[in-house]
């Protein structure tokens, strides 16, 4: 049975000196690609190369950690979770929701605004840093609603959530419908330097559908969503872009077309930026067989050909970021029939994990998986990358490249349950977090 922890994983303040020894360090950003030591004095990276920890090492007061046959990467960075916090903590808060994405190597971490009330304020976003800031785990960066109460009616105060910290704005879970409301809220957000996070999906091709539209839906007699709802929202959205110059960035990409129609903006120039999850690299709409409600996402799980027109946008750039869209629920919004089930699943654990098989598997290099995790979505929202290099903070993650474990096997700190991957064999263990020069997580051995 799952083991969950409810409360977050030891915090360790780091002793005065720390020293990472002999490990593959892997930082493409910077051509680093070498078995090195890394010392940190203060939670700072003071001296990175061969043996340069030998004689720190020796010190009663220094803290030594083995790298032996580990890769030190830097830490993740989220562009999509949903912590449920405030108005939903059943299902997530900001200290679980942190407790996992420590776990899962990440240093930092973009919460969604569909919370309740929704972060449309500067009141609830200041709430939000407040909270995670007793909670001395990964960064949280708030994401700010584009409408009121994410009805699509009235733009948010763009200007109050700038200053209160947030570093983009969406409406998540609802798509702006709106032309001209999107080429409003396109320049207000240009205008405060925040990116426009948009779920393209047109409500009313959707229609209230239960899964992607195609030949399973049609086995299980479940209402469909199309394809194109998502490809008609991505193409005005990025004519829209163009004319406005604002930064778009279309979350969880899924479909062939979108992907078709982001290369040839991103090849005229046009400031636009995408990500995708895990579970659209790696299942498809047949996981829905036997209505498995924890296969129900939006958008929805796509056909063969889209998972691998993704998988090929994923290594050639043409897809920026990967992103969890960690969405928790508790049974009750999961135990029931499959057209009322709430849609999406947790992420934040098995995200890398599930991973590293692309790579093994050629789908996707190391350097571009590393880059997708890392550097390129902290560009996206504007904050300084993690690097292993000399006089930076230090966000790093030590993994284990050859463990292969289940979820089910492991500690689990989100509060909810919600993945079909939970039993599924995953390569790659995290076994230390440090976050802003903190070790937020180290694996304990548990199984």
């Amino acid at each position: 049975m799952t083991k969950w922890r409810a409360k977050q994983p030891p915090v360790v303040d780091l002793p005065e000196i720390v020293v990472i020894r002999g490990a593959r360090a892997i930082d493409s950003r910077h051509g680093l690609d070498a078995l090195v030591d890394v010392v940190l004095e203060r939670g700072r990276i003071a001296r990175v190369g061969p043996n340069v920890g030998a004689d720190a090492a020796a010190s009663e007061r220094t803290k030594v950690i083995d790298g032996t046959e580990r890769w030190l990467l830097p830490a993740f960075v989220d562009l999509h979770s949903h912590f449920r916090d405030p108005g939903q903590e059943y299902k997530e808060d900001i200290t679980s929701g942190l407790a996992a994405a420590g776990a899962g190597g990440f240093a930092h971490v973009c919460a969604m605004p569909n919370t309740k009330p929704v972060n449309d304020t500067r009141a609830v976003t200041e709430m939000m840093l407040y909270r995670a800031g007793r909670v001395p785990g990964p960064q949280l960066h708030p994401v700010g609603a584009i409408t009121v109460g994410l009805q699509g009616q009235q733009l948010a105060e763009m200007a109050d959530l700038r200053e209160a910290g947030a570093v983009a704005v969406s409406d998540d879970g609802a798509c702006v419908a709106s032309s001209a409301l999107m080429r409003r809220a396109m320049e207000y957000a240009r205008n405060f330097g925040l990116p426009i996070m948009q779920h393209a999906e047109d409500p009313e091709l959707v229609h209230e559908g239960d899964m992607h539209e195609g030949a399973v839906s049609s086995l299980l007699g479940l209402r469909g969503r199309p394809r194109v709802a998502e490809d008609v929202i991505v193409a005005r959205d990025l004519i829209l872009a163009e004319f406005v110059g604002a930064h778009y960035h279309l979350l969880h990409a899924s479909t062939r077309g979108a992907i078709r129609l982001m290369r040839e903006a991103k090849s005229r120039g046009i400031k636009t930026t995408c990500e995708v999850t895990p579970h659209h690299l790696l299942l498809t709409d047949a996981a829905c067989l036997g209505y498995d409600t924890f296969c129900k996402v939006n958008p929805p799980l796509r056909e063969a050909e889209d998972v691998q027109a993704l998988r090929e946008a994923l290594a050639d750039g043409t897809i920026d970021a990967i992103a969890t869209d960690h969405a928790p629920h508790s049974p009750i919004e999961k135990d029931c029939e499959f057209a009322v089930a709430s849609p999406g699943m947790i992420g934040l654990q098995q995200c890398f994990g599930l991973l590293l098989d692309l790579v093994e598997q050629g789908h996707c290099s190391l350097p571009r998986l590393l880059d997708a995790l890392s550097t390129a979505p902290a560009n996206i929202i504007g904050i300084t990358p993690p690097s292993i290099r000399e006089d930076t903070l230090a966000d790093l993650v030590l993994v284990d490249p050859n463990a292969r474990y289940t979820s089910d096997s492991t500690p689990q700190y989100s509060k909810s349950r919600n993945t079909p991957f939970m039993n599924r064999e995953l390569k790659g263990r995290i076994l230390t977090t440090i976050a802003q020069g903190r070790i937020v997580y180290q694996y304990g051995g548990e199984a």
